[in-house]
């Protein structure tokens, strides 16, 4: 069976607040981790009204210490925010803290606006263009390789994970070029999927971190007790992204029965688009959808992503995936 991750964005929904969504969070990782989930992964928004998880590697440390196996990690780091020694550092501590458990996925894209790149006093223009130079640095941080006139403590020797994660073809290209793990996050951007792995897998370099070609590849999957209550679940996440790729965007919705048929072409064809990435429905319908995804993408491992407003509910869809899945 291809191994299944976890991706949380620690939603916050309507009614609720950070504190509420971070013990989700903790409670939603323990449940993967009990499935049998090998990841479960975090990423970082900033001034989002519905996401908690802005300060990943805060929440790393609170999900790390409510689990004891699953590997945590970024889903990522987006690190023209950031400087690279301060990631090493963080990562380094998170690391030490739960040793053998860390990944550290790096995106390209900022994730913020004029307003935040200013809050950030970064130019983050300038710091995208410097992002290779970045990964390379904040990995020679980690091992040594090339030697830098400082260390990081923590961070120097730390055993960290680092994946490159991208959704067009630079960070395909990246992550081919270094030798790292890749993750594509179809789930909201399919776009470019097919492309981007062939151009990994084609130009792949060894690395003394990875010897052959690792690549995941991201999906949407809500999965219930019937087709009809996992659309209705899925709703939630559907209003949410209309109301992101709209510009209102807000605190994660309750479910509304029917969604899709009230929505104008324009917005339904959006969500449609992104129907390659997602498996939403009772078992067997989940069951299919990842299989066939899996087959068509021949990924090494899928990370799955899907919001609920019922806490319980999510939890619930991990098993049912699961069980699925060994089925």
């Amino acid at each position: 069976m291809i191994p299944l991750s976890v991706l949380d964005l620690v939603p916050i929904r309507e009614g609720g607040d950070v504190s509420e969504a971070l013990a989700q969070a903790a409670r939603y990782a323990q449940a993967a981790e009990a499935a049998g989930y090998k990841r479960f992964w975090v990423a970082e928004h900033h001034a989002t009204e519905g996401v908690a998880g802005g300060a990943a590697s805060v929440v790393l440390a609170h999900i790390g210490h409510a689990t004891k196996t699953i590997r945590i990690g970024s889903g990522g780091i987006m690190l023209p925010n950031h400087n690279p020694f301060v990631i090493a550092e963080q990562f380094g501590t998170l690391d030490a803290l739960f040793p053998g458990r860390i990944d550290l996925g790096l995106g390209r894209a900022p994730g913020a606006g004029g307003r935040i790149a200013r809050a950030l006093r970064k130019d983050l223009m300038q710091a995208a263009e410097k992002f290779p130079q970045d990964v390379v640095e904040l990995r020679a941080l980690f091992t040594g390789d090339p030697e830098l006139p400082i260390r990081a403590t923590p961070g120097f020797g730390a055993k960290v994970e680092m994946w490159m994660l991208g959704s067009s073809l630079f960070g395909a290209q990246l992550a081919a070029h270094l030798g790292i793990p890749y993750a594509f996050a179809s789930h909201f951007a399919p776009d470019h999927l097919d492309e981007a792995l062939a151009i990994y897998r084609r130009n792949f370099r060894p690395s003394p971190a990875l010897e052959h070609p690792y690549a995941m590849a991201a999906m949407t999957v809500i999965a219930s007790e019937t087709d009809a209550d996992a659309e209705l679940l899925a709703s939630s996440q559907d209003q949410s992204f209309v109301r992101l790729r709209s510009g209102d965007p807000g605190k994660l919705p309750p479910p509304v029965p029917g969604y899709r048929t009230t929505l104008p072409p324009q917005a339904l064809a959006m969500l449609e688009h992104m129907g390659s990435a997602r498996a939403v429905g009772s078992p067997a319908t989940v069951r299919e959808g990842i299989m066939r995804f899996a087959e068509r993408t021949q990924a090494d491992e899928l990370i799955l992503s899907g919001a609920t407003y019922d806490p319980a509910a999510r939890c619930h869809s991990l098993e049912l995936t699961m069980e699925a899945l060994k089925g």
